[in-house]
């Protein structure tokens, strides 16, 4: 059985998702992304405040995250509900070392989003479907 730590582990293998929020026009938006982590038992996710996927998810919470690795993929529907924790944000900063040199944890721009009321299912074409409740 599946659990949010292999949602996390599966997220970091692969490197690069692909997360898609609704813009102010409700056209579906689709971006690469990188972060992950888990913080207080919730999958995390990070930005920056002066993009629009932040604006888009502020409008509308429902985000989707979409990643495969070659045989098997992850598809992730939720909320993201922002994490204002300070502790949060230096956490991911320090395990993306590379981010910082557009970030900061005190910067006012750092965001970090916690996903929640959702489910991560892990598919392929040769296994049952996993689910993982976020």
């Amino acid at each position: 059985m599946k659990t949010l730590e292999d949602v996390s582990a599966f997220l970091k293998k692969v490197g690069t998702y692909y997360l898609g929020t609704v813009d102010e026009d409700g056209r579906p938006r689709v971006r690469p992304f990188g972060t992950v982590d888990i913080f207080e038992g919730r999958l995390q996710i990070q930005t920056g405040k002066k993009k629009a996927v932040s604006r888009q998810i502020h409008a509308n919470p429902w985000i989707e995250i979409c990643a495969f690795d070659g045989s098997q993929w992850l598809r992730i529907s939720a909320q993201a509900v922002e994490n204002d924790k300070r502790e949060a944000r230096k956490r991911m900063l320090d395990a993306y070392p590379s981010l910082r040199a557009m970030y900061d944890e005190d910067d006012g721009n750092t965001e970090i989003f916690a996903l929640v009321e959702g489910e991560a299912t892990f598919s392929s074409f040769t296994a049952p479907s996993e689910v993982v409740r976020l």
